[in-house]
């Protein structure tokens, strides 16, 4: 009702509203040729890598070119992007969910002169700035979370593994050579703000020590009972002990019950979980979310550690370029790499890998919804 006296009318919400709360509506920003054939699209089709073309029912034409981008931009970088959209796109641009942008023009000449453009623009250490490809049978951008940039239970950095990453497997970005696509994503510890779990090549950080506790902080910077209420598997309990000659307020920890996870950090700055020789990668494969062919299905962890080696994490690419050389060599067309694993066997998946295979590896987790949900369209009767 005070909505009502201060003039609001519910059978038109929209009516005088003035906001600053939240993004305007997308369709505010898309090309005139877009929002005229939004539903309306006959076909679209790769024509090269990086380059696509969009075909409506109307007859209408858009070419699309494709250039891998970063999760974390300068403002400069930003501008940059602005400023080719102003000159080649009327303004126009997108971002992909996996960090790649897209400019899309009127014609294939256009398309053409953008691609060389931006194949042009290199840093002053001689690296592309917009890379183009990303497309088809390849190795399209890496989608990450946020790292030492920014988060504060990390067991790996996100942006440093990526970089590394997609400099060994670069030439699969620029190309469409591969069996089928390959994405690959990285979450800096179990936590994932950017889920792995089903993805051909999982980079994922992991922890393996339960938190430091600074007892003698402790009880000046938490509230304790916040802290044991933020374990979800009840490992922390309060406690009482005698710490440089006084009794102070702290907790304990039940490390067989602790899976790392950093919640009581996050709730309390005297558990910090990182810890130079317990934190590391792990790898995992196998995961995808398509329907194509076989069902979605979660990745498999194929490699259980592998320590930090920052700034070019070595041990960690030559994983990745082994498992991806290997899949390029022996799979078919069209099967993606889990699929590839699944008809080989697991076992041979290992020795064509070159990696090293143990008892902790086998997959042993069945859970009721594990094999009773519907996780897929494909049904069989």
């Amino acid at each position: 009702m005070a909505f009502i006296s201060s003039g609001y009318n519910p059978e038109k919400p929209m009516e005088g509203r003035i906001t600053d709360i939240g993004p305007r509506h997308f369709t505010e920003f898309l090309p005139p040729v877009l929002a005229k054939n939004k539903g309306a699209w006959d076909y679209h089709e790769i024509l090269e890598p990086g380059v696509l073309l969009h075909v409506a029912l109307s007859g209408d034409k858009v070419y699309t070119v494709r250039c891998g981008g970063a999760r974390l931009m300068s403002i400069t970088h930003i501008r940059e992007i602005c400023d080719i959209a102003d000159k080649y796109c009327g303004g126009h641009l997108r971002f992909t969910t996996r960090n790649n942008i897209e400019f899309m023009v009127g014609s294939l000449d256009e398309a053409k002169a953008l691609k060389a453009d931006l194949n042009g623009r290199k840093f002053s250490g001689g690296s592309h700035k917009f890379p183009v490809g990303g497309t088809g049978a390849g190795v399209t951008n890496i989608v990450h979370t946020q790292g030492w940039v920014h988060c504060h239970t990390p067991a790996t950095d996100a942006s440093g593994t990526v970089k590394a990453t997609m400099d060994v497997v670069f030439e699969e970005f620029q190309n469409m050579r591969l069996p089928a696509p390959v994405r690959i994503s990285m979450a800096c510890c179990l936590n994932m703000c950017g889920a792995v779990h089903a993805s051909d090549i999982a980079i994922l950080g992991i922890h393996r020590k339960p938190p430091i506790i600074d007892h003698e902080n402790l009880d000046n910077v938490c509230e304790v009972p916040l802290a044991v209420a933020a374990c979800p598997t009840g490992a922390i309990r309060p406690t009482k002990i005698e710490y440089q000659g006084k009794q102070v307020n702290t907790v304990a920890v039940k490390q067989e019950r602790c899976m790392f996870c950093g919640n009581c950090y996050t709730m309390c700055p005297a558990m910090p979980l990182s810890d130079k020789d317990g934190d590391g990668i792990a790898i995992m494969v196998g995961g995808k979310i398509s329907n194509r062919i076989t069902k979605p299905s979660f990745s498999k962890v194929v490699v259980p550690f592998i320590p930090n080696e920052p700034p070019r994490w070595p041990s960690m690419t030559k994983v990745i370029k082994q498992i991806l050389d290997a899949y390029s060599a022996d799979a078919h067309k069209y099967e993606r790499l889990g699929d590839w694993a699944n008809r080989i066997g697991w076992e041979r998946f290992f020795e064509k890998c070159g990696l090293e295979f143990t008892a902790h590896l086998i997959d042993d987790f069945r859970d009721p919804a594990y094999y009773t949900w519907r996780q897929t369209t494909q049904f069989k009767f």
